[in-house]
């Protein structure tokens, strides 16, 4: 099949899927569309891709990095810093040693370094399987956040491992301190540089944006989705991680983003492109993985003293071991973080058996699992192929479906039997946020004396009329912790009464530009709790969006009230 017709096909079947899991919500998606890759692959006359790994990594991995980068709560990410990379990089040491030299000792026709090439493999977690298999289930969201952390990071971590593994199978040469200092450069190397990159691009969005607002939108969005790739293509050019120069743009472009409260058209697009990017690279990256299962599967079935029953015990033997060190480690490097983070109120639930073992299974594999253990080249220096690359490729590929069936399975029961949490601090955030944005939004109502001399008494009397009825309905806003779905109702006469005289439409139109600035006052509120910390990025965004919808449905009614009024028309301009 031709590439593009292969493209577009992965692409449609991963939206078919994503529409056939809402009614199966009993299967993870993941499963649903690893097992429909193989399906359509096993047969002989099945759908074969050629997999290539690092355009693989190219296409697929920078943008779902960066968009994580993006979306991760930055406030929860920082407080919680210690038991993230902890588990990221710690926990990634613990298991590439430790898993090394079992799976060597197991399988002991596969090298040490190989063994640990394996180990570095299958060292990094999937935040997007986990978030597939726990939606609706309850997972504490900060112990979500922790996860997502983790595999924001444990990525680079893990494939610069597996390149060290590889580099000492190739030469047969190991230095302690040459891993050391070379991780050290790929990781402050690639997130200086994404960092660098992430600020040079809103910089420079931001000097054009000032200039011409919201109608270059589309391209600045169309831009910032090229974004991940410039940043994770410079970074491996110079040789740093890619990877984390991917997260950190993301990171940086967010940050920058606090300072963009103003341009509507551009937000909302970017919110509708980047879901949509998500949907269709996560449905395509585990399609793809279904579509290698039959070539991955029967190579090492096919191999002389491999019975499939002990293939399939390696692969029980090496997920449960890697479950196992994961409880290990969070039992004892994580849990005294973790509780010194709840004490200090970083993590709302307290660290539990419980918690630690839904944290154990959460440990789901998936897409740069596949693509590493892909990643390793079919022979050695000398021209002799790579010792147990089949098995490796096998042996991963294995451990990615285990742990995604295990943590399908095990993660329901574990979290139906946590105790069940109180309020969300962030949900009491948003409610208090709600509440000061209203009386920010009533402080805008107010009149300065010195405005109230320099208009006309017929105008102060009429934007009094206004502020007063706008006031009382922010007021019981604030009593019923509304959303301002009525805020509309009385504009709605201006369509219904033509006929009412120009006064009853002048003061209908000072309503509409009254909200307007109303709703400008609550917006700049919502940005300026965000940059004090007292709400996170992902309320933020639910918060603004609310009033971004808001403000384009005033901007259509004020259209009509001005024509109606006989004005001429303002600005369509989303800025302030």
């Amino acid at each position: 099949m031709h590439a593009v017709e292969t493209v577009l096909l992965v692409l449609l079947l991963g939206a078919l899927t994503g529409i056939v899991a809402r009614y199966i919500r009993a299967i993870p998606l993941p499963l649903i569309q690893i097992a429909l890759g193989a399906l359509i692959a096993w047969p002989q006359a099945g759908l074969h891709i050629a997999f290539d790994p690092e355009l693989f990594l190219l296409l697929f991995i920078p943008p779902l990095l960066f968009a994580d980068g993006w979306r991760i709560p930055k406030r929860e990410f920082f407080a919680l810093a210690k038991p993230i990379l902890l588990l990221a990089l710690g926990l990634v040491l613990f298991t590439v040693l430790g898993l090394g030299y079992l799976i060597h000792w197991m399988i002991p026709e596969i090298p040490l370094t190989v063994a640990f090439a394996l180990a570095a493999v299958i060292s990094p977690t999937d935040a997007v399987a986990v978030s597939a298999i726990t939606r609706n289930l309850g997972m504490p969201e900060k112990t979500m956040h922790v996860l997502e952390g983790e595999s924001l990071l444990n990525d680079a971590s893990g494939l610069v491992a597996l390149k060290f593994a590889i580099a000492a199978t190739l030469t047969g040469m190991f230095s302690w301190g040459e891993v050391a200092k070379e991780f050290t450069w790929m990781a402050v190397g690639g997130l200086g540089v994404g960092a660098l990159i992430g600020w040079g691009f809103s910089h420079a969005r931001g000097t054009i944006t000032r200039r011409l607002g919201d109608v270059a939108a589309t391209q600045m969005v169309l831009l910032l989705v090229l974004l991940p790739f410039a940043a994770y293509i410079v970074g491996e050019k110079i040789g740093v991680s890619g990877i984390l120069a991917a997260v950190a743009a993301g990171i940086a472009t967010n940050f920058a983003d606090l300072e963009r409260s103003s341009y509507i058209s551009e937000r909302l697009q970017t919110e509708g492109t980047w879901s949509m990017v998500e949907a269709a690279f996560n449905g395509a990256i585990f399609l793809l993985l279904g579509l290698q299962l039959p070539s991955i599967i029967g190579v090492p079935l096919h191999q002389a003293g491999h019975d499939w029953w002990i293939l399939v015990g390696y692969v029980a033997a090496i997920s449960f071991a890697l479950l196992l060190m994961r409880w290990i480690w969070l039992v004892l490097g994580v849990h005294g973080s973790l509780l010194r983070a709840h004490r200090q109120g970083k993590l709302t639930e307290r660290p539990s058996k419980l918690l630690n073992l839904a944290t154990t299974l959460a440990g789901i594999r998936g897409a740069v699992t596949l693509a590493g253990a892909l990643s390793v080249p079919m022979l050695l220096n000398n021209g002799q192929p790579f010792p147990g690359r089949d098995m490796l490729v096998f042996l991963a590929t294995g451990t990615i479906l285990f742990t995604l069936v295990i943590g399908a399975v095990g993660l329901p029961i574990v979290l139906r039997h946590l105790p069940p949490h109180e309020e969300s601090p962030t949900v009491r955030e948003e409610r208090l946020a709600r509440e000061q944005a209203c009386m920010a939004a009533m402080a805008k109502l107010t009149l300065s004396e010195e405005e109230m001399q320099r208009r006309d008494p017929e105008w102060v009397a009429m934007r009094q009329e206004v502020n007063g009825h706008l006031t009382q309905e922010y007021r019981n806003r604030i009593q019923l912790l509304d959303d301002g779905s009525g805020a509309a109702q009385s504009i709605e006469l201006l369509r219904e009464a033509p006929e009412v005289v120009r006064q009853r439409k002048l003061r209908y139109v000072m309503e509409i530009e009254t909200r307007i600035e109303c709703i400008h006052a609550e917006r700049d509120f919502y940005y300026a709790e965000r940059q004090a910390h007292r709400i996170n990025d992902e309320s933020l965004r639910s918060l603004v969006s609310e009033l971004d919808m808001q403000e384009i449905a005033m901007r259509k009614r004020l259209a009509v009230a001005r024509r109606a009024a006989g004005l001429p028309m303002a600005s369509t301009h989303a800025n302030h």
